[in-house]
């Protein structure tokens, strides 16, 4: 018997999904939890994979199109099966989740997909490699004539572009820089650019926005000593192999975790007039990606290993970067740290990804002078925001937490036990 695939939902916020790519093609064989296809929802492209074993008998959207939760995509049918008949069911406007202030249009409204390097959303399509590439080579893709399918932007494409702009003349005259000083050179200015937000971006704008509006931030930060973790982590990466080294948010991860066993008001939500503590402990970690931030989440961190965390988040982030994350890698986080370390950031202040209670903002790994005993000395030091909801906890409670994570970090030992 044939079986319907549909558009998955892969958020609670999510109302529509772009099908980047078929990963089968009609006639392929495929198994249950094999990946079907790449779908960009507003948050990242993910690999969807499939829920039934037989052969992809026929597909019902086109790669670039977007397509609205529940709506269905193709059908499955068992090897051998006469599909000839197989069409696709009448469209449900109505979408699971649909509010006022969001409504997604019907499936005649739905922009077609057009056979060049752009979406008709404005997007362009490009793989996930090219992507990366482009990045790195600080290539723009706007104008560039993809050869995959769909006129997709693949490796090929930008490898041709390369060759083409390495061959040319270099001869050619040089344009003198322009002045530094505008009113010498007004003609030095460039003209604004508007650029149109990408589904990410907007997202990030929805939800941080509404952030801010209904949830009432208190901020409270603290300074650990984090000379011992810097004395075990150096300990333990000396016994691991380069690629599995384990990183300072690592430690903070399972630290917050552990911490959050004590203070469930920091691991829970809002819902309605309820305070939802919840049972696990999933920890999300932001990740800078190509046009914004995604949270991917290690789950119940407060009782995996710290290598564990380590390899499973290193993986989700570099999964998250290549634009293949996998939906459960992306859901069901109760509390998030945001690491600006990285970046020479001594301190700052996050927002709080709803419907979670709290963020950590965590600063850089510094040494700086110390008082200790009376004399003064060269310390290592790490500061930290904790960004609340005054609706579900309070400063004291806030700054119990972030104690008890003082516990942790000052004795690390404590995280390997």
């Amino acid at each position: 018997m044939a079986n319907l695939v549909n558009m998955p939902k892969l958020g609670f916020d999510m109302a529509e999904g772009t099908l980047i790519r078929w990963d089968k093609k009609v006639g392929d064989s495929i198994t249950r939890g094999e990946v079907l296809a790449e779908i960009e929802t507003d948050k990242a492209t993910v690999e969807v994979q499939s829920t039934y074993d037989g052969v992809l008998a026929k597909l019902l959207v086109e790669e670039g199109q977007a397509v609205p939760v529940g709506d269905p995509i193709a059908w499955i049918a068992e090897p051998g099966e006469d599909v000839s008949a197989l069409e696709a069911p009448a469209s449900d406007t109505s979408v699971p989740g649909e509010t006022m202030n969001e409504k997604v249009p019907s499936p005649d409204l739905i922009p077609q997909p057009q056979q060049s390097s752009k979406t008709t959303l404005g997007r362009v399509k490009v793989s996930p490699l090219a992507r990366k590439i482009a990045s790195e080579r600080g290539i723009s893709l706007q104008g560039v004539q993809g050869s995959g399918p769909g006129g997709r932007i693949v490796k090929r494409d930008l490898e041709t572009l390369l060759d083409k702009f390495l061959s040319q003349d270099t001869k050619k005259e040089i344009r003198p820089l322009p002045s530094p000083n505008p009113l010498v050179d007004r003609s030095a200015i460039p003209a604004d650019e508007v650029v149109k937000a990408s589904r990410l971006r907007q997202a990030i704008n929805r939800r941080m926005t509404s952030s801010k509006q209904q949830i009432p931030h208190f901020y409270v930060v603290h300074e650990y000593d984090f000379a011992p973790i810097m004395k075990l982590r150096s300990e333990l990466n000396a016994l691991l192999p380069e690629d599995q080294k384990i990183s300072v948010n690592d430690f903070i991860i399972k630290a917050a975790a552990m911490a959050l066993r004590f203070y469930p008001n920091l691991n829970a939500s809002m819902k309605g007039d309820e305070i939802v503590r919840h049972g696990h402990v999933n920890i999300g970690v932001a990740v800078a990606v190509e046009g914004g931030l995604l949270t991917v989440v290690s789950k119940d961190a407060d009782v995996k290993p710290l290598r564990l965390i380590s390899s499973e988040v290193r993986e989700m982030a570099a999964r998250a970067r290549e634009g293949k994350v996998r939906p459960e890698e992306i859901e069901g986080s109760t509390f998030s740290i945001s690491n600006l370390g990285m970046f020479d950031v001594e301190e700052f202040s996050a927002i709080i990804n709803p419907p979670e209670a709290a963020i950590l903002a965590v600063g850089s790994v510094k040494q700086t002078p110390v008082v200790v005993n009376g004399e003064l000395q060269v310390g290592t030091r790490l500061k930290a925001t904790l960004s609340a909801d005054h609706r579900i906890t309070d400063g004291a409670e806030a700054a119990q937490f972030l104690q008890c994570m003082e516990d942790f970090l000052e004795q690390p030992m404590r995280l390997l036990l």
